[in-house]
């Protein structure tokens, strides 16, 4: 999910009662639910962000070291600050610290967890990623469902008491969307597998995912090989699955294609890349090649956030 709903919820688990375990609990909430977007850094690289990130901040080591680490800086800057202070404030309790940091932490990768992008749990175990397909990664009714309560929390001490109570009723209705979600994400699945296997398409692996602003669409993508196809599932209230009548090429095969994909930047592509496919451009300057995402991208396969420009050798032509 986005930086924004990590940290609403930071700021919702915070109102909902975290906040009251120690002083600077809510700054370290909000912290540590954006900490394993830390790897960020790696734009400042020549490393691919997508090959890189939602990987070693996101596993298993990240989860018990960054807790820690934010817990010594947040009671470092406490202590800076009451010794420049002629009246210093009571002084953060750090096995509080450390708990709400760890649970700030540990609420990021499942949020992550729950898109179409995916995420590697295990890194650096195993580079495996895992895809919820739950939440489309800019979600308008988690902002809504986390903000009123954060909201009404922090105006609670004139319109609702201490608030706490608002605040944990938003972070319950939030876990229910999610969890309608990611159960009619599962529902929506079988009507797909119904309609492939109808097809004659029974082993094709798909997709299917969310789409922007509509909790009742979704999108597939099907995986034929040579090609991928799309789709709409729609509830009405029961999930009807629907061929778009459109798709891209992968053209893996063409020889410009298998050049692109062994240059480092094409490794690193397609070791995040769930549904690769490629675009070649040639000309008499030269070839190039377009690696895109068809989660992420039009049919014309240079468009979108994802895509990756790739000249490649006159040999390949």
């Amino acid at each position: 999910m986005d930086n924004l709903c990590h940290g609403l919820a930071g700021l919702a688990m915070g109102h909902a009662g975290l906040k009251r375990r120690t002083p600077l609990a809510l700054t370290t909430l909000v912290l540590a639910a954006n900490a394993p977007d830390i790897d960020i850094a790696v734009v400042a690289t020549e490393t691919l962000a997508v090959y890189f990130r939602r990987g070693w901040t996101h596993g298993p080591p990240a989860m018990l070291v960054l807790p820690l680490a934010l817990t010594a800086l947040v009671i470092a800057f406490d202590r800076w600050v009451r010794q420049r202070r002629p009246d210093p404030p009571p002084p953060v309790v750090p096995r509080e610290v450390l708990l709400v940091a760890a649970l700030g932490t540990w609420s990021h990768p499942l949020l992550d967890y729950m898109n179409s992008y995916g995420i590697r749990l295990l890194m650096p175990l195993s580079g495996q990623w895992f895809y919820g397909d739950a939440l489309y990664i800019v979600d308008p009714w988690l902002y809504l469902l986390l903000g009123a309560g954060v909201w009404a929390a922090w105006k609670g001490h004139r319109l609702l008491g201490d608030g706490v109570w608002v605040a944990r009723g938003a972070l319950a209705a939030a876990v229910l969307y999610v969890g309608g979600m990611y159960a009619s994400n599962l529902w929506a699945r079988t009507a797909v597998a119904d309609g492939l296997a109808r097809a004659g398409r029974g082993e094709a692996r798909f997709m299917v995912t969310p789409v922007a602003v509509n909790p009742f669409r979704r999108e597939v993508l099907v995986d034929l090989g040579d090609r991928y196809e799309k789709g709409f599932v729609s509830f009405s209230p029961w999930p009807q699955f629907r061929p778009a009548g459109y798709g891209v090429d992968v053209h893996a095969d063409d020889p410009a294609a298998q050049a692109a994909a062994k240059t480092e930047l094409g490794r690193q592509y397609l070791t995040w890349s769930r549904f690769p496919f490629f675009v070649i451009d040639r000309g008499a300057d030269g070839t190039v090649v377009y690696l895109n995402d068809a989660r992420y991208s039009g049919p014309s396969g240079r468009d979108g956030w994802a895509g990756l420009r790739i000249p490649v050798d006159a040999a390949a032509r």
